[in-house]
């Protein structure tokens, strides 16, 4: 796994995990500047924000991304976002 910094040491959205040049522009692309404003929000509404923002439909990974940024700013351990693939495929399968 690569070696991330510590949650306190990161200040840009690229420094987060899973997190590189295209993450960072579609968070940007939805007003999200900073990596402490992840804290709370919905990985999915944040997708269909994407989404309508861009006039795309984006590959549904990029949930799966959104997810480990979300919940590693909340605390929770880094993970590759494909550890959240399962949670999302049951996510949506629900909704």
């Amino acid at each position: 796994m690569p070696k991330y910094l510590e949650r306190d040491a990161i200040t840009q959205l690229e420094d987060l995990p899973n997190i590189g040049k295209a993450g960072a522009a579609d968070l940007r692309c939805i007003g999200i500047l900073q990596p402490e404003q992840l804290i709370g929000k919905s990985p999915l509404q944040m997708y269909e924000a994407l989404c309508a923002k861009t006039g795309a439909r984006h590959d549904p990974c990029v949930i799966d991304v959104f997810m480990s940024a979300v919940r590693y700013m909340e605390g929770a351990e880094p993970l590759p976002w494909w550890s959240y693939t399962a949670e999302r495929k049951r996510l949506l399968k629900s909704g």
